[in-house]
């Protein structure tokens, strides 16, 4: 397998420097983050494909949004003293605000401030994309100690017919068969559930474009989430439908705690397959059925759709309490967290590219020694050392792949891939794609 480059920092990095930028489903701050991530790529001869689908285009059931545009949100005291401002953190406002400008009483605040009774000390995060209403945001300790009074609200901003933004890279490989990454561009200023799945998808468009030979071609996507994915499948179903093989939905990759699936519909698919097996081998991971989806894989698995795709995530959205609040900031992921995720994600590239359902070419157990796989001298404890090739030999029957067989064998796909090409290079075995 290729060797696994520690990026760890520089992917941290990346993230620290999109993370203050306010995002929605269109607008601006998606634009300019895919700016970001676009010339971090271009240093090596790559760069996104973006593009742009106007308001009001029907996009299957669902129609493309106006675009919103924010310049400002506070809410001042009769002295003008700032009680909350967007600019100190644009969780503030609640997103997709209609503008506003009125001073309103103590009672009247409340009704368009959201907190988060349960978590007292965090800003959540609050959207209403598709009802036209204004809000503000702040956590409930800071409500709590308001006094009676009058307050300004006020949110410059505005809904006007613009377009959605998404992008897409797509590296050729030796076949027309594809492997899609994708994740989301759309929330604001949080760190594992927005910034860190678009920077390590990023590091992988630079990894998959370093490798010399590709079996398969690569297709990454960064678009808002739900909105821009039905969109984005409104263009191109036709041809995953045809051209896809595994696509995986890059989610909260960022911290240290967990590695987790979020299985497609029946989980039976070699995209379910092939990230499990290689999560097995993590020293702490978890499954979840399609019944706890909420990302993308949601799209390219409804009913009509129903592509091999599911979600990676280190902690599960909705699970990890700092989800969707202030919280979520660049201290809780890490150099660690995010080089965990981008090497699971190398190593899932890496068994794809190499996997087949392997058939021995020899009847009978074929003779190592004579082709250097086996130690000439037989002691206690030499066969430990060639155990796995054995086994998996063993199980090279024409009807197991490399995660079949990594899963009866009990050794990590990506350590197959030696002894799978030792095999071939001694012409001892076949494999169908």
């Amino acid at each position: 397998m290729e060797t696994i480059q520690y990026l760890g920092q520089e992917i941290y990095d990346l993230a620290d420097k999109i993370f203050p930028i306010c995002r929605s489903i269109t607008g601006e701050g998606v634009r300019k983050t895919l700016k970001i991530i676009s010339d971090y790529i271009e240093q090596d001869g790559i760069k996104l494909d973006i593009h742009e689908v106007p308001t009001g285009t029907q996009v299957f059931d669902w129609t493309v949004p106006k675009e919103w545009a924010i310049r400002s949100a506070y809410i001042e005291d009769k002295q003008g003293k700032k009680i909350i401002d967007m600019k100190d953190n644009n969780l503030h406002v609640m997103g997709y605000s209609m503008p506003i400008d009125k001073w309103v009483t103590l009672e009247e605040l409340k009704q368009v401030v959201y907190t988060q009774p349960d978590q007292p000390e965090v800003i959540p995060y609050v959207t209403s994309y598709y009802k036209e209403r204004y809000g503000f945001c702040m956590s409930k300790k800071q409500l709590d100690a308001l006094e009676d009074g009058e307050y300004h609200i006020y949110v410059d901003s505005e809904l006007s017919p613009g377009s959605l933004t998404y992008a897409e890279l797509v590296i050729p490989g030796e076949t027309e068969e594809e492997l899609l990454l994708t994740s989301y561009t759309c929330h604001p200023s949080m760190a594992n559930n927005e910034c860190s799945g678009p920077v390590v998808l990023a590091a992988l468009m630079r990894y998959v474009n370093s490798l010399k030979n590709r079996k398969y071609t690569y297709r990454f996507v960064l678009n808002p989430e739900t909105i821009g994915a039905i969109t984005y499948l409104s263009c191109n179903v036709e041809h995953l439908k045809e051209k896809l093989v595994a696509g995986i939905v890059l989610s909260c990759v960022g911290d240290d705690r967990d590695y987790s699936i979020i299985h497609s519909r029946y989980a039976d698919t070699i995209a379910d397959k092939s990230l499990t097996t290689i999560l097995n081998t993590k020293q702490t991971h978890s499954e979840y059925s399609f019944l706890k989806r909420g990302s993308d894989e949601r799209q390219y698995n409804a009913p009509g759709i129903e592509l091999p795709v599911v979600g990676f995530c280190r902690s599960k959205y909705g699970v990890y309490p700092e989800y969707h609040t202030s919280a979520d900031n660049m201290e809780l992921i890490s150099p660690s967290g995010l080089q965990g995720a981008y090497e699971t994600m190398v190593q899932w590239i890496n068994c794809m590219e190499h996997n087949g359902k392997y058939r021995m070419t020899v009847l009978g157990e074929p003779q190592l020694g004579k082709r250097g796989l086996y130690p000439t001298i037989s002691q206690k404890g030499s066969y430990n050392a060639v155990a796995a090739m054995t086994n998996f030999i063993a199980y090279a029957d024409g009807r197991n792949d490399l995660f079949d067989i990594a899963q009866i064998i009990g050794v990590a796909p990506y350590d197959l891939i030696e002894i799978k090409e030792k095999l071939k290079d001694n012409k001892l075995i076949s494999w169908e794609e």
